[in-house]
């Protein structure tokens, strides 16, 4: 019956009411007649201000704004790349080979081969090479078809050599072309209503010194005045930065709608799930929405942008945010990867200061079959430096509640900020009464950390986007509730405390408390409006009925095991329900997945995820992280003289907990295309606990031992 109190706990906690979407807005039709794409490859929002820039700027005001996240089928993404993947809808590339060339420095120009016809109206792009793009996008993970959008409308018009890669059509024809913006506003007026989509080209932002950068936007500025006088009526106008124009220089970039439903608020979209935030391959379906056309779902990978209350209406406020996002993002880029790297080394160099400590005290007691007190010192510094290891990653995320990426030396604040972090968290855990029990630290820790994730993901997630220990908005993978980090973090911090709180609890009472905290952590996880990550709640939930299981002792039984998967199974069946029954354009990877296999197109999602764990296994410092936390674990702590079997044959929740850790963050790592990243990442927050509970119990190893020769010669007299 424990196992079915654990499975019915996880379910009324899945029956919690979801608090409503912030990205659905109460707004009026989007329809248009015309929509006209003006695409400024390179254009980020600290390129506009009210005097160079006054057409964009006024657009801002009376628009809907967001940042672009421009990410395609390769990175950098350069315009020939963001003009294909604005036609494909869908990640994809401008490349004639299947392994396009490796850019490390600037974008090479496009020298886009543009031919008009003889009728004057249209022109044509050789048509064997856009048949190898198509059939190149076609082979990569995300099966995009360029010329998607062409196709989608009757007529298109292009106005520019990256405007006519947007809206070539298959067999390379062009329907409407000028190679620049007319001079003539009648005949750019005329040409504009010919077709329903008209795509313009207004030049390029790459130049790197500032005041280079404003001439160049001041040009295009000055060419979209000239596209907005033309403009027909009843039309919507999308300003985008299309593309990166280097690859030491990737940013979030300008997206503006201005058109009937679009005034004074926040892009938002399904795909990014946060206000302020739409992808490249949203423009796509946008058009299509706007127009009132059916979208080629099974071709489209991108959602339709949607208006979004709450912008301020102070534009210079307005535009800081995104502005100070792709600030942000830019910046954590490069500070992530060496936190990570730091924290690996740091945490590697403990695990073998620990193993040495563990084995000499050993040695020198000269016992080899009894457990003995180690050096006291040693064994105090040594907790406190375990501590410290297991709040890093909780520390760097909260280090995100100060805007240390606007300072002139944004490394070196960050870095102050998490150090600063993990010295007052270790000194709290320190300080309380709990840590002098031998579960103390470890049950401190781990709800801290599960904490600090849950808070940040019942009040936005803030913390996470674009934070180092968070997910970052140029990468594109994830733009709200809970990243990979995260995600380890919180199941680690989750099943641990619980598993340290279950063990002070009655035996018959521990499933309910298991089951009750994983089951929350499981809404958490998974609800689309905190966590939004289906397959990391599938997998959290595995780990939680597999601990609710065990944690009275004993091994996993095949009953145990029938229950537990009995557990998964319904709880993925009710967020295969849940996501189902939302709008196909909001599901998420679970509901989408679903689809697919009910379509039979479920292969190149299998070969995207195959693709994504490989580049995962081999990319971060997550994963030595992983390899060499298992490797310590196995070879030190595991060992006679480790003291962890000590630790699980006295306390067996927490060897429920820490068996139900290694289930779900593997699982969540495999089904979210991470590989171990997310072990890692609850490699680096447990397994410095447990080092610090094999430490307590070799200290009161000799005593219990005393105690129970002593009850037994009582017993024997």
């Amino acid at each position: 019956m424990r196992p079915l109190a654990a499975l019915l706990a996880l379910l009324a906690a899945l029956a919690l009411p979801a608090p409503a979407y912030a990205g659905e807005p109460e707004t009026p039709s989007t329809r248009a007649d015309y929509v006209i794409v003006a695409g400024v490859p390179g254009l980020r929002w600290e390129d506009l201000s009210p005097a160079a820039t006054p057409n964009l700027w006024h657009l801002a005001e009376q628009g809907s704004i967001g940042s672009l996240s421009v990410r395609s089928a390769v990175s950098p993404t350069c315009p020939g790349d963001g003009w294909t993947t604005l036609s494909a809808g869908n990640y994809a590339y401008r490349g004639l080979s299947g392994n396009p060339p490796k850019v490390t420095g600037p974008c090479p120009r496009g020298d886009e081969q543009v031919t008009r016809t003889k009728d004057g109206l249209g022109a044509s792009l050789p048509v064997d090479e856009q048949r190898l793009i198509i059939f190149n996008n076609s082979k990569n993970s995300w099966g995009a078809v360029p010329s998607a959008l062409p196709n989608a409308v009757r007529c298109t018009v292009a106005v520019g050599p990256g405007a006519a890669v947007a809206t070539v059509r298959p067999y390379g024809r062009v329907d409407r072309y000028e190679p620049a913006v007319p001079d003539d506003a009648a005949q750019l007026a005329a040409l504009f209503g010919s077709c329903v989509l008209s795509v313009a080209d207004l030049g390029t932002v790459d130049a790197q010194l500032p005041a280079d950068r404003r001439a160049q936007a001041a040009q295009a500025d000055a060419l979209l005045a000239k596209v907005l006088a033309a403009r027909p009526p009843n039309s919507t106008v999308i300003v985008a930065g299309v593309s990166d124009t280097a690859a030491t220089d990737q940013s979030l970039h300008v997206a503006i709608v201005d058109g009937p439903g679009w005034a004074g608020g926040w892009l938002t979209s399904a795909g990014t799930g946060r206000n302020g935030y739409i992808q490249l391959i949203d423009l796509a379906p946008t058009i299509l929405h706007v127009l009132g056309r059916p979208a080629p779902g099974k071709l489209f990978r991108g959602t339709a942008a949607l208006p979004a209350q709450g912008r301020p209406t102070d534009l210079n406020a307005a535009i800081g945010v995104p502005a100070g996002a792709d600030l942000q993002a830019r910046v954590q880029k490069g500070v992530a990867g060496w936190f990570f790297g730091v924290l690996m080394a740091v945490q590697l160099a403990a695990f073998v200061a620990v193993g040495f400590l563990l084995r000499r005290s050993y040695t020198k007691a000269g016992l080899p079959t009894r457990f003995v007190r180690g050096i006291p010192r040693w064994n105090s510094w040594a907790e406190l430096t375990l501590v410290a290891a297991a709040v890093a990653i909780p520390a760097a995320l909260a280090a995100g509640l100060v805007p240390w990426w606007k300072s002139g030396h944004p490394g070196w604040v960050f870095w102050g900020l998490t150090l600063a972090g993990i010295v007052l968290a270790t000194v709290v855990v320190r300080l309380l009464p709990p840590f002098r029990r031998t579960l103390g630290p470890a049950g401190m820790v781990a709800a801290l950390a599960a904490v600090a994730v849950g808070v940040d993901l019942a009040t936005g997630a803030k913390l996470q986007l674009n934070g180092v220990a968070g997910y970052s908005a140029l990468e594109g993978g994830r733009y709200s509730g809970l990243g990979v980090v995260g995600l380890g973090v919180f199941i680690s911090g989750v099943l641990l405390a619980a598993g340290c709180l279950a063990q002070i609890a009655p035996r018959r009472h521990r499933p309910w408390v298991v089951g009750s905290l994983g089951g929350l952590a499981v809404v958490f996880v998974g609800d689309p409006y905190l966590g939004a990550d289906a397959g990391g709640a599938i997998a959290l939930t595995a780990g939680v009925c597999v601990a609710a299981a065990i944690c009275t002792g004993g091994w996993l039984t095949i009953t145990r095991l029938v229950y537990a998967t009995l557990a998964g199974v319904l709880v993925t069946g009710v967020f295969a329900a849940i996501d189902l029954h939302r709008p196909e354009a909001d599901r998420g990877s679970l509901g989408r997945f679903i689809t697919q296999l009910l379509h039979g197109s479920t292969g190149l999602t299998v070969h995207r995820l195959s693709e994504s764990n490989v580049t995962a296994f081999v990319g971060t410092p997550l994963t030595l992280l992983a390899i060499g936390a298992a490797i310590f674990v196995w070879s030190v702590l595991l060992r006679p003289w480790g003291g962890l079997k000590r630790l699980f044959g006295v306390y067996p929740a927490v060897r429920a907990a820490v068996t139900g850790i290694a289930v779900a963050t593997i699982l969540a790592g495999l089904v979210g295309g991470a590989a171990l990243n997310v072990a890692g990442a609850a490699a680096a927050t447990v397994v410095p606990l447990l080092a610090l509970g094999a430490l307590r119990v070799r200290g009161h190893a000799d005593e219990r031992t005393v105690a129970q020769d002593q009850e037994a010669d009582v017993l024997l007299s």
